[in-house]
């Protein structure tokens, strides 16, 4: 039987405070040593903190399927929010997260001072602009609103996507860092700036939603059917990743993992159960 922990935002901060659990354990075995010369205890699970759609039904996929095989303990935390999962890393309460992409990580990790880092890229969530009162792009009028993601990263994309549609003009260069200010002409749109796991509750109170692709499968929206825009997967920077504290990447647990991660049973649950909404991304390196 596969066992999840859900952990809320506010539980996963006490549990943190009050357990201060390191990562590894202690070995014996000098092969087993992390780059920082801590030694894994390959005999315990490897704890990884995910995000619960689709990171952690990945790994519980690999969990039911493919770890025992392999000699790997897995246990999966499931948490509903972006920053504890690198928290929870960077203290050691987890092994490992499974939930985020590059420039996210490079955001957090400059505005936190923690030292994750990639371990293997495993999938691309492309974001989508959702409505449930808006049947076609073109229908999108001045006047109505649009609701975002409220962090530094997924902000920019979504406007990215908006202005990729026509929807609004930023400012020459300013990328997937662009904000809200950088909006050059927003064509009459009201903007409505939210942390990115309640903008699918947002749907009934605004006109259209710039939305995550695992909280929109958490929301039962299909972004290849239901969007409105959707992210192009082709040269997509934003591939999801496994990701560990700096000097971890050699606990074989993790090297495990990664390769479980990338073999050709995940590619298939993925192609088989997201159906295009979500798309492997095994062989370019997380680090580009």
């Amino acid at each position: 039987m596969r066992k999840n922990i859900k952990i809320t935002a506010a539980v996963a901060s006490a549990a943190a405070l009050a357990l201060g659990l390191s990562a590894c354990g202690t070995d014996s075995d000098p092969a087993s040593k992390s780059e920082s010369g801590a030694k894994a205890d390959t005999s315990k699970a490897l704890v990884v903190a995910a995000s619960p759609t689709p990171h952690a039904d990945i790994l519980n996929f690999v969990k039911k399927n493919l770890a025992e095989k392999e000699g790997l303990k897995l246990e999966v935390k499931e948490f509903t929010d972006y920053v504890l999962p690198n928290t929870a890393t960077q203290s050691g309460q987890v092994d490992a997260n499974f939930f985020q992409h590059k420039p996210y990580l490079d955001d957090f990790n400059k505005k936190n001072d923690t030292t994750i880092v990639p371990v293997v890229n495993v999938h691309l969530e492309p974001l989508g602009l959702y409505s449930k009162k808006i049947k076609d792009l073109k229908d999108i009028k001045s006047g109505q609103t649009i609701a975002v993601p409220n962090d530094t990263t997924n902000g920019g994309r979504a406007l990215q996507l908006l202005a990729e549609n026509g929807l609004i003009t930023l400012k020459d260069g300013v990328g997937t860092s662009a904000k809200l200010s950088d909006i050059t002409d927003k064509k009459g749109l009201e903007f409505k700036e939210l942390e990115a796991a309640t903008v699918p509750r947002a749907l009934n109170d605004v006109d259209a939603a710039v939305i995550n692709g695992n909280y929109a499968l958490e929301a039962k929206l299909s972004p290849a059917k239901d969007s409105l825009a959707l992210e192009k997967a082709e040269g997509n920077p934003y591939a999801n990743f496994l990701a560990v504290k700096e000097g971890n990447e050699k606990d074989p647990r993790v090297e495990k993992l990664a390769g479980l991660l990338n073999s050709d049973e995940v590619k298939k649950f993925i192609e088989d159960t997201y159906q295009g909404s979500i798309v492997a991304s095994f062989g370019a390196p997380a680090t580009s």
